[in-house]
């Protein structure tokens, strides 16, 4: 270990995309920097994810860089390799992407005498799972970037708790004060496939019932000029209902609204991740995928997902496939009023005892407990 850490001075880490899988690094990599702090970590992704990672740690540099610009193809990538072990010399990399791209990188900074460990994807598991030969989960992300970080010598503790910890939240200007005995939810009813999210439709009723509640209080989380348009209505209907998409935000206004909430209802996307990043509770629906794909939100917990129990699922493991039967009846079947019930329960048991951090506790001891077992 100590060998490992005087040699690797200037790690570069990467993760291009997507936006959640690159929000799931911040659990991991924030605690390795903490606990290895002689090394600079220099974290490569694309330009917009790369404005997510906010209080991070000191050893921490945060790199962007745009692949329509000039970094595309074999010799862009290969002059982005070079630029980068130039300005930071690179002696090792923790590749948590193991794409095609990644691997120009990869070779270019190996053959500089970089030490490379990549992710292992695990796709023997992933696609016994989705064929339905192995119900058998696939090891979570989280534990596989450690995995990662461990292959390198690096201590790789996990004690990430929350953004902000233990500091006040960033005021923002679009988020308006909560007031005593409000409880506000934030609701994310997009995927960035489309196949993932429950149909609108439905979710309107979800809303509907929900705001029935006293002192409720709706936040649509989306962006981008087709979901605004699809917010819009519901929006104008409902008492106490306030779509997101309506204002231009950054991430840094999306952590003071979700550090503020009671509780989020979403797909399985990003807002599930970005969630846990300020430790609120994500009520997930799931739908081609399931928990067992291994993107479950850090520190969220199973009993809290909404899905239905069927043998065609999981088909997917990241919701990109068609639905074999044309209808999507995984996410369909799924009633609204049961999902309200479920949320209006969750916040008001949150309200009550004001906090979910015995139930986490001890989720998170039950999950180390199976994970020693298993070394």
């Amino acid at each position: 270990m100590a060998e490992n850490k005087k040699h690797f001075r200037n790690v570069l880490v990467m993760r291009l995309s997507v936006l959640g899988n690159v929000a799931m690094t911040i659990p991991v990599l924030y605690p390795v920097c903490r606990a290895n702090p002689d090394t600079r970590f220099i974290m490569l992704t694309k330009k917009w994810p790369a404005t997510m990672f906010h209080d991070r740690p000191a050893n921490l540099k945060v790199v962007d860089y745009d692949v329509n610009e000039n970094h595309s193809g074999l010799f862009g990538l290969l002059k982005l390799a070079a630029h980068l072990h130039k300005l930071y010399d690179i002696d090792a990399v923790a590749d948590l992407h193991n794409v095609t791209g990644t691997w120009v990188v990869d070779a270019y900074l190996m053959f500089k005498g970089a030490k490379v460990v990549r992710l292992d994807r695990e796709n023997p598991k992933r696609k016994a799972l989705v064929t339905h030969r192995t119900t058998e989960p696939v090891t979570p992300i989280h534990e596989r970037y450690r995995w990662v970080f461990r292959e390198l010598g690096f201590e790789t503790p996990d004690d990430f708790t929350k953004l902000y910890d233990g500091r006040p939240l960033p005021v923002s200007p679009i988020v308006p004060r909560k007031e005593p005995g409000q409880r506000w939810i934030a609701i994310s009813p997009f995927s960035s496939h489309r196949q993932k999210a429950y149909p609108l439709e439905l979710m309107e009723q979800v809303i509907a019932r929900l705001t029935e509640q006293e002192n409720y209080f709706l936040f649509l989380m989306g962006g981008g000029k087709s979901e605004k348009i699809a917010l819009r209505p519901i929006a104008k209907k409902y008492k106490n209902v306030i779509s997101m998409a309506e204002v231009k935000h950054k991430f840094i206004d999306e952590y003071a609204l979700l550090g503020n909430c009671d509780l989020m209802l979403t797909m399985e996307s990003a807002n599930m991740h970005l969630a846990s990043l300020v430790d609120l509770q994500a009520m997930t629906i799931w739908g081609p995928t399931s928990p067992a794909c291994g993107y479950l939100g850090y520190n969220q917990v199973v009993e809290d997902d909404i899905q239905l129990d069927m043998d065609c699922r999981p088909c997917s493991i990241t919701g990109d496939k068609p639905c074999k039967f044309g209808d999507f009846r995984c996410l369909k079947n799924i009633d609204p009023d049961d999902i309200a019930r479920r949320v209006i329960e969750a916040v008001e048991y949150n309200v009550k005892h004001q906090t979910r951090a015995t139930k986490l506790a001890q989720t998170h001891n039950n999950q180390q407990s199976t994970h020693d077992d298993n070394q």
